[in-house]
């Protein structure tokens, strides 16, 4: 990759990450308190709607960026070497490496920013001090296995260049589907991550999780916060890539 198609991979990925975490972030924080274990209006309700965004903010940057430049380094790397036929592999392969380092950066944000939704009497800073203080680095990783599965991509190819609008619309219908589909793995991170060190949901493991909201809440338990999560994602996945797409033709 080229240290120009490499710089405009990072801003562009950079500057849409920020846009769909700070424009949407009210949406994220309701889909929160809908999946905490102590129920939406305990956690907050619509009360400090903003609590978090500190650590939103921080990590949206290099998490989106890093993501869009893993992405654009995999294909240029292994694109050479695979066929057309094999293109579709190449992108799930790119996005899948790409989610695996954005983790890096996303799940310490994620237990930071959970934390601090589901309890809105609590500042950011408070929080990323209390967490390192009872559970050390390791803390902040709280949950990272269920996050990369909750990241699981679909992918398909087209054989001609989009414009920024069918970037936009593609990444709205993918996201919105994504997330519907997903809404269980992302109900068993949040509780991961909102778990008192010690429990058995801080554990980690997500099919008994999975197991015990079934048994408890059922389908609704494992769906909760699906309205808020398919809105923010579809909206999220057209100001996203609609963003990257028009920054990076922009900036090449």
């Amino acid at each position: 990759m080229e240290v120009r198609e490499f710089m405009s991979s990072l801003v562009a990925g950079g500057m849409a990450g920020m846009c769909v975490d700070l424009t949407l972030f009210p949406l994220d924080t309701v889909k929160t308190r809908l999946q905490s274990q102590q129920g939406f209006y305990k956690a907050g309700g619509f009360r400090g709607i903003y609590a978090g965004v500190p650590s939103a903010a921080i990590g949206s940057f290099p998490n989106a960026a890093l993501f869009f430049v893993t992405y654009e380094c995999t294909k240029s790397v292994l694109g050479p070497m695979l066929s057309t036929k094999q293109a579709p592999l190449l992108h799930m392969l790119a996005a899948s490496l790409g989610e695996m380092v954005a983790c890096l950066i996303r799940v310490p944000t994620e237990v930071v920013k959970q934390r601090s939704q589901a309890c809105p009497t609590l500042g950011t800073q408070q929080v990323f001090i209390e967490t390192i203080k009872q559970e050390g680095i390791l803390g902040l990783y709280r949950g990272f296995g269920s996050t990369v599965k909750r990241e699981a991509l679909w992918s398909w190819k087209q054989d001609h260049a989009v414009d920024s609008w069918q970037s936009a619309v593609c990444g709205a219908f993918a996201g919105g589907f994504a997330a519907a589909v997903t809404t269980p793995l992302d109900v068993a991170k949040t509780r991961i991550m909102l778990a008192k060190k010690g429990t058995t949901t801080a554990s980690g493991k997500v099919l008994p999780i999975l197991s015990h909201i079934w048994k408890t809440q059922g389908i609704y338990g494992l769906f909760s916060g699906i309205i808020p999560r398919v809105t923010w994602i579809s909206l999220g996945g057209f100001i996203f890539l609609g963003t990257y797409d028009k920054i990076h033709k922009e900036l090449l």
